[in-house]
């Protein structure tokens, strides 16, 4: 038994078998291979089990994103398919008596080269389909794919550090707890571990040796326990059962108002960053959506997202909420966020250069084909939108000019829409100090605790030599929040808080106390709010 401390993210417990997760950075090496035949039966087999790999992501995209945003990987399944691209791969192992890693490398080099060479656009962007599905390849065949699709159990998932890109993309439902050696308390793997509901500690040293062993996390102790002796399994099992039962509990709330024993009503929302997370929204009986964060498309796809592609996400959304409300925030790439084919310069400062508003401002087609699917989906439910990073009534003022004509276009297209609700994410202090006069241009706020916190305080919260220094209770944090709230109302905006901060139940009641209207979560901790809030007075 071995017995590993780490910082808790998320106070509960897990039991399972850990699943190493290790990125593909190692350099494809060429080697002499004597059985060139045995080595393309190699290349068949594991050129079959990335096919098989692709459909089941095609499947499941099918059912989060409809058929156009998982029609990417119809395309991959298709290339590997394609007699060139194999054909070149076998001779490369025949005639030069090589590995099929390196053979898989070097025809994917050459044939992404010869795609970004053309003229057509629709040619040059297959250049990274190439790429994709070879390194696919080298994966399957070194025995380092990780796909978390190919697992019969769910899993404790042990990683160096994951990048939000990453963990946007793993089958949720095969995840019992994260445990990484770098990352900070404030990143995108800490808050996606509080939407989940699960345990997850940083700050482990990590070892490879551990795959496929019996572990338990501890999210009370901090504490990661490999091969655990039999008494802590009972121990452990005994914590689950009595979680299993107050969960229970909990969900004697659903169907309930969110309403103090006074009659002040509180709306809670959920937050969620895929269509899948509506399921976890809808379960835990949230009243509406209050984050939506559509960055999440564009982390997942090798390609700027179609407006159809958006469309169908939005649309899904939608539907799915039944006329509930649906607030979604638009692209907030940037900053710890960062997608390859947007080339965004590296900065010194990212957390405060180009991201965000900044890039939609500047970039206006990108946001256009946003909008568009954005109004579009209006119609097939009740949406609103909502705009982050905002530090000028200049900046609104000119989205209300692009929104209006992104209007006109769909109106004069016979493209049906609603109008919809508009708002900004108060993030910043200048947005806090300007509230009142930016609320006479929106129809609401919605406080980004974690970025306000992080400017306030002027600390990196990605930086995990700093947590001890983060304080997202300081009196200058709340301060800007009660501000907030109030010049809020004064203008006519209603206010909420979409961040981390908006489930600390410390802080609850003073939030009701300074009059705030909403708030917006993880999934799983809208029970236990709603709960708090009507035992208040």
């Amino acid at each position: 038994m071995e017995r590993y401390e780490g910082k808790s993210i998320f106070r509960k417990i897990a039991m399972g078998k850990i699943f190493f997760y290790e990125k593909n950075n190692s350099v494809v090496k060429r080697e002499k291979i004597e059985d060139t035949q045995a080595e393309q039966r190699r290349f068949e087999t594991a050129r079959a089990k990335a096919q098989e790999q692709l459909q089941n992501l095609y499947e499941k995209a099918c059912r989060e994103v409809g058929e156009a945003g998982a029609a990417i990987f119809e395309v991959h399944q298709m290339m590997l398919e394609d007699e060139d691209y194999c054909e070149s791969i076998l001779n490369i192992i025949t005639r030069q008596g090589v590995n099929a890693e390196y053979a898989v490398a070097v025809t994917g080099d050459n044939f992404s080269s010869m795609f970004a060479s053309m003229d057509d656009e629709y040619m040059k962007a297959r250049a990274a389909d190439v790429k994709d599905i070879s390194e696919r390849l080298v994966r399957v065949l070194s025995g380092n794919d990780n796909d978390m699709n190919d697992l019969e159990e769910p899993v404790i998932l042990v990683a160096d550090d994951l990048a939000p890109s990453e963990t946007v993309q793993m089958d949720k439902s095969k995840l019992l707890a994260f445990v990484t050696e770098h990352g900070s308390a404030n990143s995108h793997t800490a808050i996606l571990a509080r939407t989940m509901n699960i345990p997850a500690l940083i700050g482990v040293p990590i070892q490879k040796e551990w795959n496929g062993k019996l572990a338990i996390v501890d999210g009370y102790e901090g504490t990661l326990v490999i091969d655990p002796e039999q008494e802590l399994i009972d121990k452990a099992q005994e914590t689950m059962e009595e979680e299993a039962r107050k969960e229970k509990l909990l969900k004697t709330l659903k169907g309930q108002k969110t309403v103090t024993k006074s009659g002040r009503e509180i709306h809670l929302y959920a937050n969620i960053g895929s269509v899948a997370d509506t399921g976890g929204a809808l379960m835990n009986d949230a009243e509406g959506i209050g984050l939506f964060r559509s960055e999440f498309l564009y982390l997942e796809s090798d390609h700027y997202p179609t407006e159809n592609e958006q469309f169908q996400a939005y649309k899904t959304v939608a539907e799915n909420m039944a006329g509930k409300k649906v607030i979604i925030r638009t692209l907030d790439i940037g900053a710890d966020k960062k997608v390859d084919y947007f080339n965004l310069d590296e900065e010194e400062n990212p957390a405060l250069g180009y991201r965000a508003i900044r890039i939609c401002l500047t970039r206006e087609e990108i946001f256009r084909t946003q909008l568009r699917a954005l109004l579009r989906a209006s119609a097939f439910g009740n949406i609103s939108v909502m705009f982050p990073m905002i530090i000028s009534v200049k900046e609104i003022q000119k989205i209300k000019e692009i929104l209006a004509s992104v209007k006109n276009e769909l109106k004069e297209q016979g493209i049906e829409y609603k109008d919809v609700e508009i708002g900004v994410m108060i993030e910043t202090p200048a947005s806090v100090m300007i509230s009142e006069e930016l609320a006479k241009e929106v129809d609401f706020f919605s406080i980004g605790t974690n970025d306000l916190t992080q400017y306030t305080l002027a600390i990196d919260r990605q930086n995990p030599a700093l947590d001890e220094f983060y304080d997202a209770h300081h009196p200058a944090v709340l301060r800007m929040i009660q501000m907030t709230i109030e010049n809020g109302h004064k203008g006519g905006a209603w206010v909420g808080i979409c961040g981390e901060l908006g489930a600390d139940m410390e802080l609850t009641e003073k939030f009701v106390e300074m009059g705030i209207d909403e708030l917006s979560v993880s999934p799983t901790f809208v029970l236990p709010l709603r709960e708090i809030i009507r035992n208040m007075d």
